[in-house]
């Protein structure tokens, strides 16, 4: 059904096309870099031959596939993010092919001894037999979102060549900077157009997700005093210790690596410090909207007590709501999930239905009023030197965009 080459061809174009984001910048794209793969996917879209393809002023790439039907079918949509991640270098990208993989440890780099073991990560021996492709270990691959893409092009092209699979419109778009919380900013729905979507942005095959977390951003800010150490007595205000003080003061089992499933945490993942001033940078994370405020509640409350206690105004804390739960939104209109559901029984995948443990652009395009559950892409390791992708994952998700779209037609005919 699939074509393996080509779709491996397609995705190996992409991932070795440059697209870092950046959270320092306060452009869109936020670098000038994702505009190379984005005008690299309106010229594919056209050549293919959808229609209404358009690339605006943001780099957001839109296009169509007709419906082929001559009855009313709901507009459907499938997103994808170009940019990947900045936490680990995605530059000079050098895929490597492991054909008819044997269930042992892959030495992606020699020189630097670097293995990707599935006696670390346990997922791999699911993979036995299938093609995987890796990186050299000195970069990460981008599969996180470039499979999304891959999949969904691979669709589009599978569906104008096959009329017989009957569809109704199909709505595709691609946007920027979403591994900076900033892909849905400037996403128009409205100009999208459809009743619903999937983002192709999950991690292992049969995952359908629909809740994600409540997040917020904190900066946590001492002022200190410098005074010289010989004569610091009485005077000076190390602003490091009460940082100290303040991060010790937050649940230490409630972080990142302490939790999963549902449990929400605290995670410190910046500090800059010095006696006259330190900034501490978290980000906060729930599933339950209560629990998520009284979170961020915390935080404030902490700095209170701190001041009570120094009896003077040193620390402050500024928290920033950066996206919620879409389940809210979702729940309303789960047939969207049920079909997605569906779809995966039908090609014989085991539906994992469980919440992301992070965000995804289709919780802000939720809330602005275009449904969007998670739908697996099929990668592992995201945002790092050990990111990997099984080949038939990405061949499987195709088919489940395909069997989404035939679904929906039979059940509107």
């Amino acid at each position: 059904m699939i074509d393996k080459d080509a779709l491996l061809k397609r995705f190996i174009s992409y991932v070795t096309t440059y697209t870092e984001s950046d959270p320092a910048s306060d452009t869109t794209p936020s670098t000038e870099c994702q505009w190379d793969l984005a005008r690299q996917l309106r010229d594919e879209l056209e050549a293919m031959g959808m229609t209404e393809v358009t690339i605006d002023e943001n780099a957001y790439v839109m296009a169509t596939l007709p419906s082929n039907v001559d009855y009313e079918v709901p507009v459907i949509g499938f997103v994808a993010h170009f940019d990947t991640t900045p936490d680990f270098t995605g530059k000079d990208v050098k895929p490597q092919i492991w054909e008819n993989y044997d269930g042992g440890d892959l030495m992606l780099n020699k020189e630097q001894n670097i293995v990707l073991s599935p006696d670390y990560f346990e997922d791999l021996k699911q993979y036995k037999g299938q093609t995987i492709v890796t990186t050299d270990g000195t970069t990460l691959l981008g599969a996180d979102d470039k499979a999304g893409i891959t999949e969904i092009m691979e669709a589009m092209q599978y569906l104008l060549a096959n009329p017989q699979v009957k569809h109704g419109k199909i709505r595709v778009g691609f946007t920027p900077d979403e591994e900076i919380g900033r892909g849905a900013h400037k996403f128009d729905v409205e100009k999208f157009g459809a009743a619903w979507a999937y983002t192709m942005d999950g991690s292992q095959i049969g995952e359908l997700e629909y809740e994600n977390f409540n997040a917020a951003g904190a900066v946590v800010t001492i002022e200190g005093k410098i005074v010289h150490p010989g004569y610091a007595k009485g005077k000076m205000v190390n602003s490091m210790y009460i940082a100290t003080d303040y991060i010790n003061s937050l649940p230490r089992l409630e972080t990142p690596e302490h939790t999963s499933d549902r449990e929400g945490f605290f995670h410190l993942h910046n500090i800059e410090g010095s006696v006259d001033n330190t900034k501490l940078e978290y980000i906060i994370r729930d599933h339950d909207k209560g629990h998520f405020e009284a979170r961020k509640a915390m935080m404030v409350q902490l700095a209170d007590e701190l001041n009570a206690q120094l009896e003077k105004e040193l620390v402050t804390v500024e928290v920033k709501d950066q996206y919620f739960n879409m389940r809210e939104k979702v729940e309303p209109v789960m047939h969207i999930v049920d079909i997605a559901e569906e779809a995966m029984k039908a090609l014989d995948i085991e539906p994992l239905i469980k919440p992301i443990r992070g965000g995804t652009d289709g919780s802000q395009l939720s809330f602005m009023g275009l449904p969007c559950p998670n739908i697996f892409a099929g990668g592992h390791n995201f945002h790092g030197r050990y990111e990997y992708v099984p080949v038939e994952s990405m061949m499987k998700a195709v088919e489940v965009i395909v069997k989404i779209a035939e679904l929906t037609a039979q059940k509107n005919a």
